[in-house]
Order: structure tokens, then sequence, then C-alpha cells
């Protein structure tokens, strides 16, 4: 049928530009997906490791003003729920501050979630004070079969080592 000679039958199907917005908004919709479904032991563990570094760094900064020496290590607890002291690092409960000034006894002693697990690398306690700059140490926290490590070259804060940094190592 020529244009313009009679009725004109529309032409059944989408345009390229519909197709596209189509496919721009399942791709936006599938990466919001992903994002939600991270890991939660990942996010867990996170979440350890950043409050772990504000404490260490906390109490750091207390054992450098008071002029004491304070340090940190793991706890286990036996099955009564005492709480049996330092640990070779690996199955711990919790963990403790020893040395901090007085009035700092309400510092925390476990972790927010069930199945936490610290390991201080090579020592039994990370060293926090009273002197500015500290040995290097690292800290391995472990949640199901996650790990992550916290570590400080001594000057710097506690933090989660980037891989430019654990290259360098």
């Amino acid at each position: 049928m020529k244009p313009g000679a009679g009725t004109w039958k529309p032409i059944a199907g989408f345009t390229l530009i519909e197709l596209l917005v189509v496919m721009a908004l399942i791709a936006i919709a599938s990466s919001v997906a992903s994002l939600a479904l991270r890991d939660p032991a990942s996010t867990r563990l996170d979440r350890e490791a950043v409050r772990l570094a504000a404490l260490l760094e906390s109490a750091r900064v207390e054992a450098r003003s008071a002029g004491m020496a304070v340090r940190w290590e793991t706890t286990a607890v036996d099955s009564a729920g005492n709480v049996t002291g330092a640990t070779d690092g690996k199955g711990n409960a919790g963990f403790r501050f020893v040395g901090l000034p007085p009035g700092s006894e309400n510092a925390p002693t476990n972790w927010l979630n069930e199945g936490v697990s610290a390991e201080i690398v090579g020592a039994r306690a990370v060293q926090l004070g009273p002197d500015p700059v500290i040995p290097p140490q690292r800290i391995v926290l472990r949640l199901d079969n996650q790990q992550i490590v916290l570590a400080t070259d001594g000057l710097a804060p506690f933090a989660v080592p980037t891989d430019d940094a654990v290259a360098a190592q």
C-alpha cells in the first residue's frame, strides 16, 4: 500500500530506545539486588573490626595521657561463665584491657556478635602505651569462614590494611 493512499497500519514492536530503557532498568535493579545480598558474616565482621579499632585507639590515647602501660588481650570463658584470662588467641569469647586508669572499668569486654574470635599475631597481648610509638602489631578477627586483619605500624592508628599496605609488608 502506498503512503497516503488509504489507511496506514502501525508497525507492531518496540523501538530501540524503549529496549535500551528496559535494559538499563534491569541492570540497575540487578546491581541493587547484588549489593543487598552481601554476606551477613562479612558485614558483622566489618562492624567488629571498626569497633575494635576505635576501642584500641581510645585505650591508646588513655594510656598515653595517663602515662600507664596498657595492653589488650583476648579472654576465654570457662563452663561456669567465668573469665579465665588470656588465651592463645584462638577460640576466645571476649577481650579485656589491662592497665587502664581508674574510671575506665566500664570498658567493653565482649564481641557484638556470637562466634567472633581474635588472634594476636606473634604475641599474647597488644601493647597500647604509654609510649607514643608502639611496636607494629596485627590482630586477625574471625567469624565463621571469614577473617579480617587489623594492624598498626606503631605510628598510625589501628585499621584494616589496604591491598597496597599488605603488599608492601
